[in-house]
């Protein structure tokens, strides 16, 4: 019988009142392991005031204790990602080796906000006029709400909710519908580490709950991670109700090889980036761009690794898992359809994978196209699925100048040997994160993570310096002290003025 799954409010778990609940499903077998309940715009005001009133204690808390909160986490999930990894396998499809990097990837950011302390220093300037004194401090926003995508469960979430409890906000956490576990299992470890009730909430839903939280006055901001149609409406609808929002949105990056590069390390990355999370990833590279007289070797080599990966259920070894859902599944294989009609040459079809899974699980296996134009879908469009495009480019410029004029500006990579077209490339290319023989740049937690162009919404990336100023104010104190000596006793030791 299935579980049934609810919200999380005041460190408990909380029903709700809609009455209204959806279907969560284990993508490898396509079977539903749990019943979710949908938010009401009650539910999401319910869920708002819990946050609310915990904010003033949870503000005024020191640095000291709160740090100590977070380190507590940090050593509970350390020692019990596992059980978070299997979560994430079981409602997304990733091989549980996926996941644990995943749950790892977010608990850089957690270590990282472990040094809130240092991070939330202020500037002190004395005598900056005569007798005056300047000061300035960084304090929270209030409630602040992130809004999770279904592709990292974890990880996403762990990008803004360590900064934001250890600036001293609360939070209302909206995790995908389709992945909700990990964002309860993460609220009740909350709990075990000593975070008071009410800092840390979930609320479930669909557009119901994203709406409610964008526009609710009381949430100061907003963190979402999702396609670029939605990070806009995010974005606008947010800022129009007087939100701060950080809006990541969708990518199609671009993998670069030069004639010099290493071609068996570019397979092999081109496979890893490609392929890994059934190509679920907003780093994922969709796109090789073969300089020169190259293209032959470099396809045959994908090609030969392609086949060799093993398509199935996470929990068995395999390489790659299923997609998330069925529509998922038919989009990607649609996307496959549109390539091969388009006049693309299918090298590798993974439409009719035969996986070592059990069930009617979600299934594309790995797909590789080569002589992909940049008039067809499989280019212009973000598949979010295992589909790999090779296209052939005759020299540097031409590649680059692909990449420049592509409306997404995630992430990109080159591969080879020459540092100084690497230099030019890191230079040259409008894009916010790069990789130099690196297929997947995703930055540590102490830099900041985030796109150009129509893959960000807002002036903020996420972690980093730049997450810790999203999550807070600058305040700055003018002050000027009468000089004790102006009368009464003085029995210190006599100073020159």
């Amino acid at each position: 019988m299935a579980t049934t799954l609810y919200h999380w409010k005041n460190g408990a778990s909380f029903e709700g009142t809609s009455g209204n609940f959806s279907d969560v499903t284990d993508p490898a077998t396509g079977e539903v392991s749990a019943q979710l309940a949908l938010a009401s715009a009650d539910d999401v005001d319910a869920v708002v005031q819990a946050a609310v009133a915990a904010f003033p204690k949870w503000r005024d808390t020191s640095l000291t204790k709160r740090t100590q909160v977070l380190f507590a986490f940090r050593e509970l999930l350390n020692a019990r990602k596992g059980e978070l990894a299997a979560i994430i396998t079981a409602e997304h499809g990733k091989v549980l080796s996926d996941a644990l990097g995943e749950v790892s990837r977010g608990q850089e950011v957690v270590e990282f906000a472990c040094g809130m302390p240092h991070l939330l220093k202020g500037a002190f300037t004395e005598n900056a006029s005569t007798g005056v004194d300047v000061h300035s401090v960084r304090q929270p926003l209030g409630p602040v709400a992130i809004i999770s995508p279904f592709n990292f469960p974890a990880m996403v979430p762990m990008w803004f909710y360590p900064i934001a409890i250890a600036t001293g906000n609360t939070v209302v956490l909206k995790p995908s519908e389709k992945v909700p576990t990990a964002a309860l299992w993460m609220a009740q470890l909350w709990k075990e580490a000593g975070l008071p009730d009410g800092v840390f909430n979930v609320l479930n839903g669909d557009k119901v709950a994203v709406d409610g939280l964008l526009t609710h006055p009381d949430i100061k901001s907003v963190s979402f991670v999702g396609s670029t149609p939605i990070a806009r409406y995010v974005y606008e609808t947010g800022t129009t109700h007087g939100k701060r929002v950080q809006a990541l949105g969708g990518a199609k990056n671009h993998m670069l090889v030069l004639p010099d590069a290493d071609l068996d390390l570019a397979a092999d990355q081109a496979i890893n980036a490609g392929f890994g999370s059934a190509g679920e990833r907003c780093m994922a590279i969709s796109a090789v761009l073969a300089v020169g007289d190259i293209a032959d070797e470099l396809v045959s080599k994908i090609k030969e690794r392609a086949e060799t990966l093993r398509t199935g259920d996470g929990r068995r070894g395999c390489d790659m898992g299923p997609l998330v859902t069925a529509v998922a599944r038919d989009r990607v294989s649609g996307y496959v359809d549109a390539g091969e009609a388009a006049g693309a040459t299918l090298v590798v079809d993974g439409r009719g994978v035969k996986p070592d899974a059990d069930g009617q699980g979600f299934f594309v296996g790995p797909t590789l196209f080569d002589n992909v134009t940049t008039d067809m879908s499989i280019y212009t469009d973000e598949i979010f699925g295992p589909v790999l495009s090779v296209v052939r480019v005759d020299t540097y410029e031409e590649g680059v100048e692909l990449i420049n004029s592509n409306p997404y500006g995630n992430g990109t990579a080159i591969f080879t040997n020459d540092g100084g077209a690497a230099r030019r490339f890191s230079n040259e290319v409008q894009v916010g994160m790069i990789g130099v023989n690196v297929p997947v740049p995703v930055p540590m937690a102490y830099y900041s993570f985030g796109g150009w162009k129509n893959s960000l919404f807002g002036d903020t990336h996420a972690h980093g310096v730049e997450g810790v100023h999203f999550f807070t104010r600058g305040k700055v104190v003018t002050s000027r002290w009468l000089d004790p000596s102006h009368g009464g006793l003085n029995l210190g030791f006599p100073q020159n003025t």
